[in-house]
C-alpha cells in the first residue's frame, strides 16, 4: 500500500503542478497588463516594475491555487477513471477513505501555501510595495527621468531633459521642461533644481535660477518670458499613500482587536481562501468519477462554474460586511461552513452503493 500511495501522489502531485504553471502564465499576463497600465498613468515608478509584479503575484496566489488544485485532482482522477485504474482499485478494497492519505499528501501543503499567502505573505507584500512605491516617488532616477535623455511623462504631462543628476537621485542641474495645456505651449528651463514631495504624495520640480516661456500653441505673438529665482511645476500624480490604518495594510493579528466592520470584512476575507481550497479539493474527486466512455470534460466545467459561484459570493459577502448588512460575528462562515461540510458529505460518500428499494427488492 505505500507503494499506491507514492504512485497516487505523484499522480496528483503532477497535475496540480502541470494546473498551477497552465493557469499561472494566463493570470501573469493580466497582472502584467494591469501594472503596465498604473506605469503608464505614471502611478508605479517604471523602475519599480520587476518588484511590484513579485509582490502582486504573491496577493493573487490565494485566488488561483484553489481553482489549480480542484483541476489538478479533477484530471488526475478522471485520467484514473478513464484508464480503468479506479475500478480495479476498488475492486481490492481502495475507496475514497483510503484515498484519504495521497490525497491530504498533496492538499494539505497547498492549503498551508493559500493561508500563508492569504493571512500573513499576502498583507506583507501590500504593505512592502506600498512603502517601495512611496519611497520610489522621492527618487528622479525610479520615477524615469535618466540624465542626457528626453524623457515623455505620463497622460501627456510634457516632455522633460535632465543634463545632471546627484547620484540619490533628489537633485538635478540643467532642466528643460516642456509642457503643452489646451492651446498653450510653456518651456521653462533651469540650472538646478530638486523633487520635493508632498504629505498627500504630490510630486514638484523645484526649479532655481531659470527661465519661463509661454506662447500659443499655433500662430500668434502672445508671448511671455519670464526669468525666476524659484520655481515649482508638478508632475503627474502618482499611486497615493494608502492609511496607516487601511484594513488591507494592517496585519492579521491587528484587524482582530479591530471593531471597524472593514476590517471585520478584510479578516474573514483573508480567513475564507484556505478553507475555500480545501472545500473544492473534496467536492473535486466525487465530481471526477466517471464512466468508461462518459465524457472527461463535463465535469471541469461544473467544477469551473462552482468555483465562480463560490469566488463571487465570497466577494459579495465582503461587500456585506464592509456596508454593516452583515454582523462582524457572522462574517462569511454562512458560506464557508455549509461548504465544507457539504464537499466531506460529497467525499465520504462518493463510491457507496445505493441501497435498493423494497419494492425492487422484493
Amino acid at each position: 500500500m505505500p507503494k499506491l500511495d507514492r504512485y497516487l501522489t505523484r499522480e496528483f502531485a503532477q497535475s496540480v503542478l502541470a494546473a498551477i504553471v497552465v493557469l499561472g502564465l494566463i493570470s501573469l499576463g493580466g497582472v502584467f497588463a494591469d501594472l503596465l497600465s498604473e506605469i503608464a498613468r505614471g502611478r508605479v515608478p517604471a523602475g519599480l516594475m520587476l518588484s511590484q509584479l513579485g509582490l502582486r503575484v504573491i496577493n493573487f496566489l490565494p485566488i488561483l491555487l484553489p481553482l489549480s488544485l480542484m483541476l489538478g485532482i479533477l484530471l488526475a482522477m478522471g485520467r484514473l477513471y478513464r484508464d480503468s485504474e479506479m475500478p480495479v482499485l476498488a475492486s481490492v478494497g481502495v475507496g475514497p477513505k483510503r484515498l484519504l492519505r495521497p490525497f491530504l499528501w498533496v492538499v494539505g501543503p497547498a492549503v498551508a501555501v493559500v493561508a500563508l499567502c492569504s493571512l500573513w505573505l499576502g498583507p506583507a507584500a501590500l504593505r512592502m510595495g506600498e512603502r517601495m512605491i512611496w519611497e520610489a516617488n522621492r527618487n528622479l532616477v525610479l520615477t524615469g527621468l535618466e540624465p542626457g535623455r528626453f524623457i515623455a511623462l505620463p497622460n501627456n504631462g510634457g516632455v522633460i531633459y535632465v543634463g545632471g543628476m546627484s547620484p540619490d537621485g533628489t537633485r538635478f542641474s540643467r532642466m528643460f521642461v516642456h509642457r503643452i495645456s489646451g492651446d498653450r505651449v510653456d518651456v521653462s528651463t533651469s540650472m538646478t533644481g530638486a523633487l520635493t514631495v508632498d504629505a498627500d504624495g504630490s510630486r514638484y520640480l523645484k526649479l532655481d535660477d531659470g527661465f519661463r516661456v509661454e506662447g500659443p500653441s499655433g500662430t500668434g505673438r502672445d508671448y511671455r518670458l519670464m526669468r525666476y529665482a524659484s520655481n515649482e511645476l508638478r508632475l503627474p500624480d502618482t499611486e497615493a499613500k494608502r492609511a496607516k490604518d487601511d484594513p488591507e495594510l494592517s496585519t492579521t493579528t491587528d484587524l482582530l482587536s479591530d471593531p471597524r466592520p472593514a476590517a471585520a470584512a478584510q479578516l474573514h476575507w483573508r480567513i475564507a481562501p484556505p478553507l475555500l481550497t480545501l472545500a473544492f479539493a473534496l467536492i473535486a474527486v466525487p465530481l471526477s468519477r466517471s464512466a468508461p466512455r462518459q465524457a472527461r470534460y463535463g465535469s471541469i466545467m461544473i467544477a469551473f462554474l462552482g468555483y465562480l459561484v463560490g469566488m463571487f459570493s465570497t466577494v459579495l459577502g465582503r461587500q456585506w460586511i464592509e456596508d454593516g448588512r452583515l454582523p462582524g460575528m457572522v462574517g462569511l462562515w454562512w458560506l464557508l461552513l455549509p461548504l465544507l461540510a457539504f464537499a466531506a458529505w460529497l467525499y465520504f460518500r462518493d463510491g457507496r452503493m445505493r441501497r435498493p428499494r423494497r419494492g425492487s427488492a422484493a
